[in-house]
């Protein structure tokens, strides 16, 4: 059985540096636990992802976002 060629993978830019300030952009990369989602689920660039992990953690800080709740 001949298997059929990768997909290709498909990226995300972001335009743009990314502001900790803008916290509606944040949210999005934020799942409703409050934990930054990965990746995979996001398909952001590995450098983007940085930006933006970096990004939230500060606005974690300045309470712009939520920290990541407890298990129960």
């Amino acid at each position: 059985m001949v298997k059929p060629p990768p997909r290709p993978r498909r990226t995300r830019r972001l335009d743009g540096p990314v502001d900790w300030k803008d916290a509606q952009l944040l949210r999005t990369f934020v799942g409703d636990r409050g934990k930054i989602r990965a990746r995979r689920v996001t398909g952001l660039e590995p450098k983007a992802h940085r930006e933006v992990s970096r990004a939230i953690k500060n606005a974690r800080e300045m309470a712009l976002l939520p920290y990541p709740s407890r298990g129960r």
